[in-house]
Formats: structure tokens, sequence, C-alpha cells
């Protein structure tokens, strides 16, 4: 059996470029690993999702106690909102504000996900049974439009239920960068959780394929580009709208 990570071991930062930072939890398989995706700004920071949870991430990522942070949650799923209790205010969708407050197993999907088996090696004192996000103060209730401001860099909102109600990106029209969350990364997309719509889902992605992307660094899996993007949105609604499928009107 393999030796239990030490927390100090347990992130890595990558950077992109862009002034974009990739912070992940390699030990985690890649099916279940968050992206975490910071992004200097002039005034502020900005870091959306904060993993699992397990080990905090102020302590053991000096990149993200380094300035003000703007704290996003993408969506309130246990493996995007771990550490949002350690920064003074995050900012959320009003769909999923009460989540991120009180955030029961059953209502993050931690119930169903959250397990051993989501581990290539196991982080030292994680006990499966104990698991639970902590809740996390919300200062900001966001909506579609609204705009998160670093200073020099602005995001849209983008809302995007479907993977679930209150999902949101960030989307920097100056460069074309989208930080899309959950509902759409380089791999299986999961419209099935308890509160996912697959209706929701395709009207999305629909109004995703408009926006003009140049690179998306999603919620898992590898960044990508707009072609892979585009083929992505398509493989998803051609699977929907198959003949005799319950969305086709």
């Amino acid at each position: 059996m393999l030796d239990r990570v030490k927390a100090g071991q347990w992130y890595e930062t990558i950077r992109i470029g862009d002034d974009v930072t990739l912070i992940h939890e390699p030990w985690i398989k890649p099916f279940y690993r968050c992206n975490m995706w910071h992004v200097r700004g002039r005034d502020r920071d900005l870091l959306f999702d904060t993993g699992l949870g397990h080990f905090g991430l102020r302590a053991y990522v000096p990149l993200v106690s380094e300035r003000e942070v703007t704290c996003v949650a993408s969506h309130t799923h246990f493996d995007h909102i771990g550490n949002h209790h350690e920064f003074p205010g995050c900012c959320v969708h009003i769909a999923e504000a009460a989540i991120l407050k009180d955030p029961r197993n059953a209502w993050t999907c931690a119930d169903r996900y959250a397990t051993d088996e989501m581990f290539d090696r196991m982080p030292e004192g994680w006990d499966q049974s104990r698991y639970q996000v902590r809740p996390a103060q919300t200062v900001r209730l966001l909506a579609n439009r609204d705009a998160v401001d670093l200073g020099d860099r602005r995001f849209e909102v983008i809302h995007t239920p479907g993977h679930s109600p209150g999902g949101i990106g960030l989307f920097e029209r100056a460069t074309g960068i989208f930080l899309s969350g959950d509902i759409i990364y380089d791999g299986p997309l999961i419209d099935d959780a308890y509160h996912s719509v697959k209706a929701d889902y395709v009207t999305t992605l629909e109004h995703l394929a408009t926006l003009p992307v140049s690179v998306v660094h999603g919620g898992h899996f590898p960044s990508f580009g707009p072609v892979r993007y585009r083929q992505l949105i398509a493989e998803y609604l051609e699977g929907q709208h198959k003949a005799g499928c319950h969305l086709v009107s």
C-alpha cells in the first residue's frame, strides 16, 4: 500500500500564461480532480474554485494569500468549493447560494462521489465517513452578465445551468479566455447529478457556441482552444438531439 500524501505535497501550481495559473490536486484521479484557476489582476486577484478542501489552500499555496482575492464558485459541488470557507467573502450564483452556506453532502454530491476511489493516492488524515465541506460566507450573489472586475481585467458572468442550476462561467472578452467550470471540459460531461437538467444543458451549450473564445480553462481535464470547444459542443448537442429524444420538439 502506498504511503499517504502529506499536506505540503498535495497541491501543484502550473503557470499557463496571460497571468493565469492552474492549481490542482494531482493525487486525485482526473475525472474527480478540480482545476482551480488563479488570475492575476492589477487591484486584486481572482480564484475560480477551491478544490476538495481536505488540506487548506492558503497554508500550502502561497499564490492565493499574497494579495486580495475575489473567490468565485463555478458551482457548489464538493470538489469545487472545499476551501471557499478560507476566504472572507465569496461570490456564487444566487441559485446555489443556499448550498454554499449549508453544504450538506447530499447537496454537494459528496455523498455520491467523495469516496476513497477518487484518489490515486490518499491524503494524510483522509476518512471518507467524516468528509464534509465547511460553510462559506457569501458577500456577493452573481447573476448572468454581472462582472468580476480585477482593475485591469473584467470577466463577464455567464450563467450556465444544466450541470447544476447555479453553474457559471467567467468570460474575458478582451482576451477570449473562458473559465468554464463544469458545463464544458474535454472529458465526460455530467448531466445526471440530482439537480442537473438536460434541457437546460442543451440551451446553455447552444448559447455558449456563440462566444468568441480563444481558450477554455475547464473545471476538469486539460485546457483547449476554439476548434475543440466547438467540437465538444457539437458532439453533446448531436447526442441530445437524436431522433426520438425527448429534448426534440
